[in-house]
């Protein structure tokens, strides 16, 4: 990744979440659903939003859900992108942003290609190295609660410049405790899927009530 694009990269997950340091991931809902959770997200403060895209009807609900977020001017990212395919329909779709479970080189490679920032999955720290040598610092810690808060703060020492998005069991009962280990950031689910789980975890992380 050159300086520039890293530095681009750095600079649109750092302005989100300073906004809020939650990011609002909307799996297996129709688009009037996924739209209704995601207008929930903005008027709590999140700026970004994640619809994974793993089957067709996920495709047409991130359409939905982008074209909301243009009427707004929220930017929508397509979620468990695992391929360069994966990259252009997301691009196709008009996300703004993908993110992936995984490192994959080839992924990073198509999402630079189609000029969308990506949040890269790391889950050790062979991971965490090869992606911060490849112009990342935000990287998706996944699966979060099996990793364990501990991971975080002992990630946080070998690599003090990665910028950590605690993801995988997430929610309103423990996303301080991965702020407070060393994670910037936190995204959530299954979580979410109480009325007021939302409002509750971004009260919990310093955000709006």
């Amino acid at each position: 990744m050159s300086t520039q694009a890293a530095v681009s990269v750095d600079a649109f997950f750092t302005a989100a979440f300073d906004q809020c340091p939650v990011m609002v991931i909307i799996r297996g809902k129709g688009p009037t659903e996924t739209v209704d959770l995601c207008r929930r997200a903005w008027q709590l403060g999140v700026a970004l939003v994640e619809v994974p895209i793993q089957d067709d009807q996920a495709v047409t609900s991130l359409h939905a859900a982008v074209s909301a977020g243009r009427a707004c001017g929220q930017p929508v990212g397509a979620g468990t992108v695992r391929t360069p395919e994966q990259v252009h329909v997301a691009a196709a779709a008009g996300a703004a942003f993908v993110v992936s479970p995984d490192w994959d080189a080839t992924v990073g490679a198509a999402a630079r290609g189609a000029g969308l920032p990506h949040l890269p999955g790391v889950a050790t720290a062979t991971e965490v190295s090869q992606a911060i040598h490849s112009g990342y610092r935000w990287l998706k810690a996944f699966p979060a609660a099996a990793l364990g808060a501990s991971w975080f703060t002992a990630m946080t020492g070998p690599f003090p410049q990665a910028r950590f998005v605690a993801v995988g069991g997430v929610g309103p009962d423990n996303a301080a405790e991965f702020l407070a280990s060393g994670a910037s950031a936190v995204g959530a689910a299954g979580a979410l899927q109480r009325d007021d789980a939302l409002a509750r975890l971004v009260a919990a992380v310093g955000g709006e009530e």
